[in-house]
């Protein structure tokens, strides 16, 4: 049985199928895939996400797993070895705001006992729906980019962090044409 998905699916690309058929929009509550998609999202930017996607395994390898105490830890040489690896983005000012932004994380940890609990407040825990061809910001992404911001983080953009919320399931974006839109997994 085939489904319908999204415009945006690169039916030749079985991880980019798989992305959005088993977790795009899927409600994250887990702090550590919190984190990986909130420094993957930061890579995406100015790029495709398709692009992020097919180096998304090597990331987890040089970023020990997209462990937030580990990642904070990162020193110069450590940055360095990243900036020398071909199989990430190799933008130093995206790697270097990885380092800040898990900083940053922990902070907010702290702070509200975990990310989770932070970034599903702005919802009261709810997830909103709408297509995700109706915009590339709203006033939720706008509200959250600036606390972030606030906080030190760095490529967390009004734009970035729509997509983060898409990705993480407070936003269901999947669009009308989608078998998935509207349902809750």
């Amino acid at each position: 049985m085939s489904i319908c998905r999204c415009k945006w699916v690169n039916m030749g690309n079985p991880l980019y199928i798989q992305y959005h058929d088993a977790e795009w929009g899927v409600p994250q509550h887990t702090d550590q895939m919190l984190f990986e998609l909130l420094i993957l999202e930061g890579f995406q930017a100015g790029l495709s996400w398709e692009c992020v996607l097919n180096k998304r395994e090597r990331f987890r390898t040089v970023y020990d797993g997209f462990d937030v105490e580990k990642v904070s830890r990162y020193g110069e040489e450590k940055i360095a070895e990243l900036l020398s690896d071909p199989g990430i983005i190799r933008n130093r000012l995206k790697v270097r705001a990885s380092v800040t932004n898990a900083k940053a994380f922990m902070q907010i940890q702290e702070e509200y006992g975990s990310f989770d609990a932070y970034i599903w407040s702005f919802t009261d825990g709810k997830t909103v729906c709408e297509s995700y061809d109706t915009r590339t910001t709203s006033p939720l992404s706008d509200q959250i980019s600036r606390d972030l911001k606030k906080r030190g983080m760095k490529f967390v953009g009004s734009t970035v962090i729509y997509s983060y919320l898409q990705a993480v399931g407070i936003i269901n974006g999947h669009g009308l044409e989608c078998d998935l839109c509207g349902k809750s997994r």
